[in-house]
């Protein structure tokens, strides 16, 4: 089953992505590198509930 989650900038805090996950074999929360737009660089962008 997919579940939505949102990833917000690590840096900034600001919440940039949608996406979903597959819940049984991701237990844990997302974290990927993406582009933020209000930091102007690659960050690290991590799943918030």
């Amino acid at each position: 089953m997919r579940q939505e989650a949102i990833l917000a900038c690590a840096e900034c805090k600001n919440r940039n992505y949608n996406t979903a996950k597959n819940k049984t074999n991701t237990t844990g929360k997302l974290e990927m590198k993406k582009y933020c737009k209000k930091c102007k660089k690659h960050t690290t962008h991590k799943e918030i509930k």
